[in-house]
């Protein structure tokens, strides 16, 4: 084949893409028109509920290095010994009466804002990774250039309604200064909501300062305008860095997402129904320590599900055991009243092949059906979150915007109910030339960006060209089309202003507590 005919061949199936991509807007986050599945029967449920009452009263939690919490448990009446606290049984279901049951994270632009609880259902990206992928440079380390790129991406991308946690590290910035980039990024090209920088409680200061700046300090105080994903050092530990983020995050009425990162079999049993205890008297004690901290702060629960590989103990994703903790993890935080997190686009794959689709598959649909508020690591993931790759965050965004279409519900009205082209066609005839088909063919299915249609002697006159090959075409179309958001010039500088400072009073090691 000439390098001319390729050229023509691949032109023709971009124009191509290009149709398909017309017509596409942000879409506002899901409002679920579809029941919930609850997996579990409610027997199963009180064994799980019991178990971890019991693990937080009779095994307790530690936290390490953070003297504050400890304070906080001790005055509510736990029993502290050292940095190991047991909680009576119920105390920590008591405190949680006064976390919301349902809240907003508000976006710069409020139109984009998003509900967290309810009948709602928000996608966000990879959240991250140290190396990115594509297919014209490979696996590298990610630098901010491609955290700028990736965050252009799910601004533009129709499903992704809020902006997650860092989509990849950029490794080209010093550790101890990098969250103040990250963070800058996510408010300066997008304008939906963020997540903030909690990795450490300086950071999540530094995140909160440059939301005011942003935002307001009054309006701060009294809302929330970031997420902080506070992860337990599971099994049943808080380490101080963690512990004084969450008190930062909570103290300042910003949300908390309390996730314990259990993989079956390495930080926790092997068993889906043990993990699951583990996990909710984790998360319970996470997120009744903000509300210690300062009672209705917005707080979520979370849970990242996974194993590891009895054979190879490496990580691994979408398998039945972590689609169970999936709708067990969204039960249990209906029966709290609490938002919940969960969920994604997981997989162990490596390149975005068919293990990846379908490990992506059995964990996202399981995610949407069990009722998950908050969908992180929707778009991108690869590797077990090592990578965040370019071709694989388009092919899930193609994925998301489904999920929506799913989660609308069936349409039952006149037009849906489709009872006048079924009086015009009658029997024997067909409906592609009928007046309904004719009025409703073009938005009356969905229509994917990646996915091919046409017959193999088309698809091979094109270049037989992979899904992988055509999401590379769409990434990068994207990014040319990409509409900057604009910031204020006051605020901008001001936010620069705040990053320069802070930068020559960091060193470029992360700091210690």
């Amino acid at each position: 084949m000439s390098e001319g005919g390729l050229v023509s061949r691949r032109s023709r199936h971009t124009r191509r893409a290009e149709r398909s991509q017309q017509g596409l807007a942000k879409l506002a986050y899901i409002q679920r028109k579809i029941p919930v599945v609850d997996l579990l029967h409610t027997e199963a449920i009180e064994i799980i509920e019991h178990n971890a009452e019991t693990i937080l009263q009779e095994i307790g939690i530690e936290f390490r290095r953070d003297p504050p919490s400890l304070q906080l448990w001790r005055e509510a009446g736990a029993d502290v010994r050292g940095e190991l606290v047991r909680l009576p049984r119920g105390l920590c279901r008591k405190l949680l009466e006064s976390a919301p049951k349902i809240f907003e994270v508000h976006a710069r632009n409020p139109a984009k804002s998003v509900q967290m609880g309810g009948d709602a259902t928000v996608f966000a990206p990879v959240g991250g990774p140290p190396f990115v992928t594509d297919l014209d440079r490979g696996r590298r380390y990610a630098t901010l250039e491609d955290l700028t790129n990736f965050i252009k991406l799910a601004h533009t991308a129709p499903a992704i309604h809020f902006m997650g946690g860092s989509a990849c590290e950029p490794m080209d910035i010093p550790p101890g200064k990098r969250h103040l980039d990250v963070q800058y990024a996510y408010f300066r090209h997008s304008d939906q909501a963020c997540e903030g920088t909690p990795e450490t409680p300086g950071h999540a200061a530094d995140a909160i300062r440059m939301a005011q700046i942003l935002f307001g300090h009054e309006f701060v105080d009294s809302h929330a305008v970031l997420l902080g994903n506070i992860n337990s050092n599971s099994p049943l530990t808080f380490d101080g860095r963690m512990l004084g983020a969450l008190r930062e995050f909570a103290a300042h009425n910003q949300g908390t997402i309390v996730v314990p990162a259990v993989l079956a079999g390495a930080m926790g049993p092997v068993t889906p129904a043990g993990c699951m205890a583990e996990i909710l008297a984790e998360t319970l004690a996470g997120m009744a320590l903000t509300q210690l901290v300062r009672p209705g702060a917005p707080v979520i629960m979370g849970s990242f599900v996974g194993a590891v590989s009895m054979r190879s103990g490496a990580p691994t994703f979408g398998t039945p055991e972590a689609t169970q903790m999936i709708f067990a993890t969204a039960q249990l935080a209906r029966r709290l009243g609490i938002p919940c997190r969960s969920g994604g686009s997981l997989c162990s794959s490596k390149i975005a092949d068919a293990q990846a689709a379908y490990e992506s598959a059995h964990t996202l649909l399981p995610t949407l059906l069990a009722g998950v508020h908050l969908v992180t690591h929707a778009a991108g993931w690869l590797e077990a979150g090592l990578v965040a790759g370019y071709e694989k965050f388009v092919m899930d965004a193609d994925q998301l915007a489904m999920m929506q279409a799913l989660a609308a519900g069936m349409d039952f009205s006149p037009r849906g109910q489709a009872m006048d082209a079924i009086r015009e066609v009658g029997p024997g005839s067909h409906f592609l030339g009928s007046s309904h088909t004719l009025a409703n063919f073009e938005t009356a299915f969905y229509q994917s960006t990646i996915a091919d249609y046409s017959s193999f002697e088309q698809w091979s006159s094109e270049g037989s060209l992979t899904a992988e090959q055509r999401a590379n075409g769409v990434w990068k179309k994207m990014l040319r089309e990409y509409v900057d958001p604009g910031l204020d010039p006051a605020r901008d500088e001001a936010l620069q202003e705040f990053m320069a400072r802070r930068k020559s009073e960091l060193s470029d090691a992360v700091e210690e507590d």
